[in-house]
């Protein structure tokens, strides 16, 4: 059974840093792309950063570029997201999530529990 155990969340104000991480049960879990999916109340889900399974390939959304940064370490089965100069606008529920395939454009195929992320200005 594929387990993603999301933490690091909290409420923050506007400027501070978080960082979130995600603990991975999967096997092979070094063959495999992960993300960070962010859903905010009344919005689409959408993908804010993801990274290749040697983690040598990294992409972001376009309004966290500069701020976020997504890491693992695949010797410990962890993904981290270290957000810094955090906005109201990056509040929502964050979700760690693993593809099947060491690349993705996108899409996932497990998904965590998430972890709140609040902004207060």
């Amino acid at each position: 059974q594929v387990q993603l155990v999301e933490s690091g969340g909290g409420l923050v104000q506007a400027g501070d840093s978080l960082r979130l991480s995600c603990a991975a049960s999967r096997p092979n879990f070094s063959n495999h792309a992960m993300g960070w999916i962010r859903q905010a109340p009344g919005k689409e889900r959408e993908s804010v950063a993801i990274i290749s399974a040697t983690g040598r390939d990294t992409r972001y959304e376009d309004s966290v570029k500069g701020r976020f940064t997504i890491s693992r370490d695949n010797a410990k089965n962890m993904v981290y997201l270290q957000m810094d100069s955090l906005k109201p606008g990056d509040t929502a529920v964050y979700y760690c999530a693993e593809s099947n395939f060491p690349y993705t454009a996108g899409g996932f195929d497990y998904w965590g529990q998430g972890t709140q992320v609040t902004v207060s200005s």
